[in-house]
């Protein structure tokens, strides 16, 4: 499929934490007539998160923190339990998220793995999310983590058996979290 995309309006509407823009634009399909769209766009930059994983304990470690949006949408206390994440400002993928994961939960991951890169919300957000898995052990801990100054995190050590009953029963809601957790159950090294 040949698209021709050409942008009518391109608008900042915010600049406040992010950037908000409403774009007018009109998509050609070969040989179609153009189909004009008005879309805001928010682009937060690009982020990396990470699931930390025991294969001896069987345990993983997942983050719980207060998140605005959530709150905004109806969740009583707008606490979401989520993995480690951060946007990577001028960082590498990699070098954010060992950043992020000793902020977080205080461990000091050795090797990390790659799993993908994924969109999550293409619709109206712009940010790619870069994924990774890593084995930690107790050994590892730098401190108690928790995030920086303007963070409130609670860090959560969790069987991982307890953590996928959670994700059926709803209370891991976050999508980063879920993917990340099937991932390293269908990987089989939680076997």
């Amino acid at each position: 499929m040949s698209l021709n995309i050409h942008v009518i309006k391109d608008k900042i509407l915010s600049e406040n934490y992010f950037v908000l823009r409403n774009i007018t634009y009109e998509l050609s399909l070969s040989g179609g007539e153009p189909l004009r769209h008005k879309r805001e766009v928010y682009d937060r930059g690009n982020g990396a998160t990470i699931l930390l994983y025991n294969r001896d304990k069987k345990t993983v470690v997942l983050v719980r923190q207060f998140r605005i949006a959530t709150w905004v949408n109806g969740n009583d206390d707008g606490m979401l339990i989520e993995t480690c994440a951060g946007l990577l400002d001028d960082d590498e993928p990699e070098a954010c998220i060992r950043k992020e994961a000793v902020e977080e939960t205080g461990f000091e991951v050795g090797d990390v793995q790659k799993v993908f890169e994924l969109y999550m919300s293409p619709g109206g957000v712009t940010e790619l999310i870069h994924f990774f898995i890593a084995e930690y052990q107790e050994s590892q801990r730098a401190s108690a983590g928790g995030g920086v100054e303007d963070e409130a995190i609670e860090v959560l050590e969790l069987a991982f058996e307890q953590a996928l009953q959670m994700v059926r029963e709803g209370k891991i809601l976050d999508g980063k979290a879920v993917i990340l957790l099937q991932y390293l159950k269908m990987s089989g090294l939680m076997d």
